[in-house]
């Protein structure tokens, strides 16, 4: 046996898409063979698991820095790797916003000190910021570009969303846009932000953002909410989150801020209508926004909008899928295929070349408990929600999660197709290999 001819891992009696069962084996970090197992340093037997490629979220707010009392990279990377993601995009409107080269720099390199799973950091858009600066730094996309006022960052004016659409066209960028108008009133419970961010003016924002865009910049649409939202983007591509998916207005009590976010929940109705377009759906993001227990227990005009949920997302969904309501096959083109195609990045997968990022699901399904999950934030919408979280997690070919533990894994930086430096810089996290 030669030194070529054994791999890293090889999994053993997996079941792929198509009913096919063989052993994928592993090396440097991608599949190598499909078949018969080869010689390997580690065997994982698969026969109990569903193995689903590891999902991307490509919508997360890690925060860290002076929000490091909401999360941060250890503990939102030890968050997504338990739920099966292996791959986060962060967004950038942390304090400050990612505005120029030279601070998505710094937030690359705080990444690089603590996460535990891989990433790429988007950049943010604002009239003043340096979008070739952030480009030639390694941004993965621009924005969350925000048509409407959220946590942390103000709408554009429609002049400066026309002109920084254009620039990002230039660049051959990817624009990710946060679609909402946003109206005055007193927004004191979950129906009144729901009317103050409706659904008849999100799908006008996101007609108006695509009439801006006149220098044709790619553009993707995130958290739509409602099915007229994801019928006004046309050739866009559209995310959704789990919790426009999964929660609803009526599952709330109307003043209670854990339900609050941006876009809105909405009326179980309209839920069931925005399920109606689930063949539409590029992507499903968590949009992971945590806040600390005591900021999401102030009155509702003054708790922030948003929620934690990278960990919980595709085992919210993996349950749906063993109760029969969504197919596994589009569960993995709309959690892990659908971004990487989005962002350009080499998918994890069953074949010949693609990267081994896999997670595995046992047979028996739980219950999301906020206690056992790893976000700082120590709360979920979802307490109670059936759920199937992944038992052992693979990232790179090595072992990154398993039942509880995070071994010592390889995460990465995958800049954006802009990048202009010399190579990739060391991952300096308790996880990373030397």
């Amino acid at each position: 046996m030669t030194a070529k001819s054994r791999c890293d891992l090889v999994l053993c009696g997996v079941s792929l898409p198509g009913g096919r069962v063989a052993d994928l084996s592993v090396r440097n970090g991608a599949v190598c063979h499909v078949g018969a197992g080869l010689p390997a340093e580690d065997r994982i037997d698969c026969r109990s698991f569903t193995v689903l490629p590891a999902a991307v979220d490509m919508h997360v707010h890690m925060r860290g820095g002076r929000q490091g009392a909401k999360e941060d990279w250890r503990t939102g990377s030890r968050s997504a790797l338990a739920g099966g993601v292996t791959l986060v995009v962060d967004q950038p409107n942390t304090l400050p916003p990612l505005t120029t080269g030279a601070l998505a720099a710094d937030r690359v390199r705080e990444a690089l000190a603590s996460s535990c799973c891989h990433f790429a950091v988007n950049g943010g858009v604002s009239p003043g910021a340096d979008l070739r600066g952030l480009w030639r730094a390694g941004v993965m996309a621009f924005g969350e570009v925000f048509a409407a006022p959220s946590s942390f960052a103000e709408g554009l004016a429609p002049g400066d969303l026309e002109r920084l659409l254009a620039k990002i066209g230039d660049l051959r960028g990817l624009a990710t846009i946060h679609a909402e108008e946003a109206n005055p009133g007193p927004d004191t419970s979950l129906p009144a932000h729901h009317a103050l961010r409706s659904p008849a003016g999100e799908a006008r924002a996101v007609a108006e953002v695509r009439r801006l865009n006149r220098n044709s910049a790619r553009l993707h649409f995130c958290h739509m909410s409602t099915a007229a939202s994801v019928d006004a983007a046309g050739g866009s591509s559209v995310e959704v989150a789990p919790h426009h998916l999964l929660l609803s207005l009526e599952m709330f009590d109307p003043e209670d801020p854990e339900g609050k976010v941006n876009p809105p929940l909405r009326p179980e109705a309209e839920v069931k209508r925005l399920w109606s377009r689930w063949d539409r759906i590029h992507a499903i993001a968590s949009d992971h926004a945590p806040h600390t227990r005591e900021e999401k227990a102030l009155a509702f005009d003054l708790a922030p909008s948003g929620i934690p949920g990278v960990e919980t997302m595709v085992p919210l969904l993996v349950a749906r899928c063993r109760e029969r309501k969504i197919p596994l096959q589009e569960l993995t083109e709309k959690t892990s295929w659908g971004p990487s195609g989005i962002l350009g990045i080499p998918r994890a997968g069953f074949a010949v070349g693609e990267r081994a990022d896999f997670a595995l699901y046992p047979g028996e399904a739980g219950e999301v408990r906020a206690d056992d999950l790893h976000s700082k934030a120590g709360w979920t919408p979802y307490e109670g929600m059936g759920a199937v979280f992944p038992e052992i997690v693979i990232m790179g070919g090595r072992v990154a999660y398993r039942f509880g533990d995070f071994p010592p894994a390889s995460p990465r930086w995958f800049p954006g197709r802009g990048y202009i430096g010399t190579g990739q810089m060391k991952n300096g996290a308790d996880t990373a290999r030397p």
